[in-house]
C-alpha cells in the first residue's frame, strides 16, 4: 500500500510505502497506465520541501495537510 507524500513535478506525485516508510516512488497516472519510479529518500524529501515552500508562498488551504505529512514522513 502506498500513500501520497507530496505532489511532484510534471504530473508525477511522490508516494511512500505504508509499512516501510523509507521506500519512495514517483507515480504518474496516464489514461490507462500507471508508471512507478523508485526514488531515493533525499530526493523525495527535497521535492516535499519544495512543495511546502510553494504552498506557503501561495497561501494554500492544504498547507497544514502537507506539513503534517512531511513531519510524519521525514522527521
Amino acid at each position: 500500500m502506498l500513500y501520497q507524500v507530496s505532489p511532484g513535478n510534471d504530473g508525477r506525485d511522490i508516494y511512500a510505502t505504508l509499512y516501510a516508510q523509507k521506500m519512495f516512488f514517483l507515480v504518474e497516472v496516464k489514461q490507462r497506465e500507471v508508471f512507478f519510479e523508485v526514488i531515493p529518500y533525499l530526493d523525495a524529501r527535497n521535492q516535499a520541501e519544495l512543495n511546502l515552500q510553494k504552498a506557503r508562498r501561495n497561501g494554500s488551504e492544504e498547507l497544514s495537510k502537507w506539513e503534517n505529512l512531511f513531519t510524519q514522513t521525514f522527521l
